[in-house]
């Protein structure tokens, strides 16, 4: 499931949707809140370029809005069901379950989107050397 050359592979590790050498972010860390956006300009072993365009990025607020749905379930899930909590004690989970894993939202729905327009090419890194 988790193969190099996946698209799961790409978005859970957060490595270059091309080539899935190195992380698009410069740092790995989604907790490091002051870098959470900064990405990588360029890839350094394909030389794809993340921003394809200006603003590129926006399109994710709409993935992370059903990322955040998903969690927001799971939450409910969890507590609601399997832990038999009140109504009051299982929205505070939710909004608990948000908050924290808000720096995972945003990475994921980056890597999600990114994922949308770019496809693997193993042929890439020697492509890029070669150039």
């Amino acid at each position: 499931m988790l193969k190099k050359g996946t698209k799961m592979y790409s978005i859970l590790t957060g490595n270059c949707p091309r080539c899935q050498e190195e992380s698009m972010y410069e740092k790995s860390n989604p907790y490091a809140l002051s870098k959470i956006f900064s990405m990588n300009e360029r890839c350094s072993h394909c030389g794809l370029k993340y921003k394809i365009e200006p603003s590129f990025f926006y399109g994710a607020m709409y993935v992370s809005y059903a990322v955040g749905i998903a969690f927001a379930v799971a939450a409910f899930v969890i507590s609601f069901l399997f832990l038999d909590a009140s109504l009051p004690t299982t929205f505070i989970a939710i909004v608990g379950t948000l908050v924290v894993f808000m720096p995972v939202i945003i990475r994921l729905s980056r890597n999600i989107w990114i994922n949308l327009f770019v496809k693997y090419d193993a042929t890439s890194v020697k492509k890029h050397e070669t150039v």
